[in-house]
Formats: structure tokens, C-alpha cells, sequence
């Protein structure tokens, strides 16, 4: 199948060619980008240099079988018809096309362009709606937050042991390329080296999308921390009826014991007991865990993904594979990297 990436050269976008590159099935027909239009897509990705493949502009799009858009929020909105012109699916990895509601748009957002498009578009995250994705032909990759965030709580609420009206609070820390390749002073190295820098102590727009598929609205904050890759979740549950470690295993087996991306690291020995970045560091995978805290009856949630895979450019792919019928695992199957360096 062919497959195109428009805005190919930010850091997400090279993590989808390279994901096309290795996908059996997918062959890079086209890679776009404005600024480096005719370069080689080796000369922004060194990973890639073996890659035969020139930068396009994105007014020139070639028809492909699946279109990736890895573009800011409002340019697919705004280009929507002539991607779907130019594929039979088309995968948006910006904010566009995750909620269902234009009014959320409105709140969270500078409102939406094409509202009546919202209810063609699936959510992308494969353990959240797995059973919509075939045949969908408008996919909206999630937020590397709230992706990170919806897989530590999702098995709570499909074994019954939340409700919704639970407290709940979110603390994320995050790697610098979140910011993207354009990301800043406050992502430049000496700005970000050795930081724990709260940087969206509330009102994350991510939290529209936790609040949307979850039923849930959470105390969400952000820090950027000096790591590259990653975003760690640690989600503050404050249950109306008690739990025990019983209930949670059974709870999170059930969800997760036949995902392939998803394993549980809760409490074991060994110095990575519980889910950290860095062990999924490169590859698409989620590990999630959790402790109790009986004496202040409270339940700690864990989860840490690679938040340019698992929580944009891996989870694209995976929605994708699910969407044309190809094997769910295809061109993902790469673990992680231990140990890492320092970023």
C-alpha cells in the first residue's frame, strides 16, 4: 500500500517515515514539507539517510492508500477535503478530529472548521475503541497525554471500580519533543536541561479528550522534565467504595492481558518496579501499574509511554493496520532500548 506523510519533516513525522519504512505492507510513496521541499528526507533525519526518498511541497499531493497528517492543530480542518481526495484513509495525528462535540472545540480550542466532519472521524487508540476502527477512513490519533492518562485509568471503569465521580488528579511529566521540532526557548537545551518545570499547571487541552472517553473530569497537570522521549502519568484516585490488589489485577489483566503494546509493571523487584519512559523508550508500547495507599484510602496510578509512538506516531500505524485490515502489529514490533542515555 502506499502511504504519504504530510508535514514530514517535525519529529513526528520522521518517526512515521521511519515506521513506513519497516512496515511490511506500506511502501513511502511521498514525504511533504514547505521548508525543505526537494531536500532529501536524510538531510532533516539522519536516521533516514538511506531512504531514496525527496521532500514535497504539500500542495502536490500524490494519491496514496493512507495519507499520515503530522501537521499543527488546524491545518487538516482546514485541508481536509483534498486529503481525503488524495487517500482512502486519512490519519490525523493533531488535535482536529478527537472530539466529537464542535462546542468542545469552542471551549478548548479556537473552534472548528469543519464540525459536521467530527462524528466521521475514530479515535485512534486501539485498547479504547478497537472495535470501530475497521473501515474507518478518518482517524484522530490521541494526545500523547491523554493517551498516557486514558490507559492507567481505563481498566477502573471497565471492571466497575470508578464511576466518574470520583476525585481524581493527573500529574504528567513529559520529554521535549512534545514541544516538536519548532518547540522554542523554553525546549532548547539550556533552558530544559535538569528541569522539573510545571508548564501547564491547569487547564491542559488534553483534558477534554480524558473527560470525553473516560466520562471523567480530572485535576490534570503538566510538568517538563529533562528527558527527550516520554510521558509519565502518575493519576491520584480517590475511590468511593474500597479496592483491593485482588480487584486491580483482575481488573487490569482483564483489559490488558491480550493487548500486544500493553504490559503491567506494578511493584516488582528489580530497579524498574514500576512503569517508566525509559523502558519503552523507542517502541510502542504502554506499561501501566499501581499501589494502594489504604491509610488515605486513595489508589496511585501508573502508566509511561514513548510520546512519539505510543502517543502519536506508533498509535497512528496501530489505528491504520486495524483500519485497512493488515495485521495489527505490523512494522511496531520493535522493544524497547535498555539502557538508554542521557538525552
Amino acid at each position: 500500500m502506499k502511504a504519504g506523510v504530510v508535514g514530514a519533516s517535525g519529529f513526528t513525522g520522521g518517526e512515521l517515515c521511519r515506521l513506513i519504512d519497516g512496515h511490511p505492507e506500506f511502501d513511502l510513496a511521498q514525504a511533504t514539507s514547505r521548508e525543505y521541499a526537494n531536500k532529501t528526507v536524510g538531510h532533516v533525519h539522519p536516521n533516514l539517510r538511506h531512504l531514496d526518498v525527496r521532500f514535497s511541497e504539500p500542495d502536490d499531493l500524490e494519491s496514496v492508500d493512507v495519507l499520515f497528517a503530522a501537521t499543527p492543530h488546524g491545518v487538516t480542518m482546514s485541508h481536509i477535503d483534498t486529503f481525503r481526495d488524495a487517500a482512502d484513509t486519512v490519519v490525523d495525528l493533531s488535535a482536529d478530529f478527537r472530539l466529537s462535540d464542535d462546542a468542545a472545540y469552542d471551549e478548548w480550542y479556537d473552534g472548528h472548521e469543519r464540525p459536521e466532519l467530527l462524528a466521521d472521524a475514530e479515535y485512534a487508540l486501539p485498547e479504547l475503541n478497537r472495535e470501530n476502527l475497521p473501515g474507518a477512513d478518518l482517524i484522530a490519533a490521541g494526545g500523547c497525554n491523554a493517551t498516557a492518562s486514558i490507559l492507567g485509568l481505563l481498566p477502573l471503569f471497565e471492571a466497575d471500580l470508578l464511576s466518574g465521580d470520583e476525585q481524581v488528579v493527573i500529574d504528567v511529566k513529559v520529554g521535549s519533543s512534545e514541544g516538536g521540532a519548532g518547540g522554542g526557548e523554553a525546549s532548547s537545551h539550556a533552558e530544559r536541561s535538569g528541569v522539573v518545570r510545571p508548564y501547564a499547571p491547569t487547564g491542559h487541552r488534553h483534558e477534554a479528550e480524558i473527560a470525553e472517553f473516560l466520562g471523567l473530569d480530572v485535576s490534570f497537570t503538566v510538568h517538563a522534565v529533562d528527558m527527550i522521549r516520554g510521558a509519565s502519568a502518575t493519576c491520584h484516585v480517590f475511590p468511593e467504595e474500597p479496592v483491593s490488589k485482588g480487584d486491580l489485577w483482575g481488573a487490569y489483566r482483564g483489559s490488558y492481558e491480550d493487548e500486544p503494546f500493553v504490559r503491567l509493571a506494578s511493584g516488582g523487584s528489580g530497579v524498574y518496579r514500576y512503569p517508566e519512559p525509559k523502558a519503552v523508550a523507542g517502541s510502542n508500547v504502554a506499561e501501566v501499574g499501581f499501589e494502594l495507599d489504604p491509610a488515605n484510602r486513595r489508589l496511585v496510578v501508573f502508566s509511561a509511554i514513548d510520546n512519539m509512538m505510543k502517543g502519536s506516531a506508533g498509535q497512528a500505524v496501530h489505528a491504520a493496520n486495524i483500519a485497512l485490515g493488515l495485521e495489527e502489529t505490523a512494522g511496531l514490533q520493535a522493544t524497547g532500548l535498555h539502557p538508554v542515555g542521557a538525552p
